[in-house]
């Protein structure tokens, strides 16, 4: 009776996780680099995982290097889990207009080229609509004094980043890039997004 009772609550747990991990939705935004984009989601609760990547062009499997030229059409882009009952997707829509400049076109600071654009790729009809409507609003009220030139575009087949690429700012916290650039935008979201960070 023990070893059906254990087996039972095996069963459960299994199932509870497996619930859990359905319930789980993905978001994929570019803007600019993605070590920043990266470690800026990383603090966000309620998401559970970040991959940096590359999404929206035309060669299978390209390399960094492939990207880097701006030839592939590829954005650096980042791939997001998050937690539905935690953070909502217009919750994370807001982390990402107010942690990039979405007016200017192809660039980011020093970092030029169709790779470093802003864009949101959307995986479901929902996240277009949000997204459309998020950016519009921002247009009407001329909330950033500029236009948002933010393409909104269907989620196209993403593609992991080389492992070094990967937990980027965590692991070179020290270099300067790390530094100088990623440094004062995670300082900025302590400030503008303090209750909405992990503990």
């Amino acid at each position: 009776m023990k070893y059906l009772s254990f087996i039972i609550l095996i069963l459960l747990s299994v199932n509870s996780a497996d619930a859990q991990q359905k319930k789980l939705q993905k978001a994929t935004f570019g803007m600019g680099c993605f070590w920043c984009s990266e470690a800026i989601f990383q603090r966000i609760d309620g998401v559970t995982a970040v991959k940096s990547g590359y999404e929206g062009g035309e060669v299978a499997n390209p390399s960094y290097e492939d990207v880097c030229t701006g030839t592939t059409g590829h954005a650096e882009v980042i791939q997001l889990t998050y937690d539905p009952a935690k953070i909502s997707y217009d919750e994370l829509l807001e982390v990402f207009w107010k942690n990039h400049d979405p007016t200017t076109l192809n660039r980011q600071g020093a970092d030029v080229g169709t790779q470093y654009r802003s864009v949101i790729f959307y995986s479901t009809p929902e996240q277009k609509l949000q997204a459309e409507r998020y950016k519009a609003a921002l247009n009407k009220t001329n909330a950033l004094g500029k236009p948002v030139v933010t393409e909104i575009a269907k989620a196209q087949p993403f593609y992991v980043a080389e492992s070094y690429h990967q937990d980027y700012f965590n692991k070179n916290a020290n270099a300067p890039y790390c530094r100088l650039v990623i440094l004062p935008k995670m300082e900025k979201l302590e400030k503008v997004f303090k209750s909405k960070l992990k503990h």
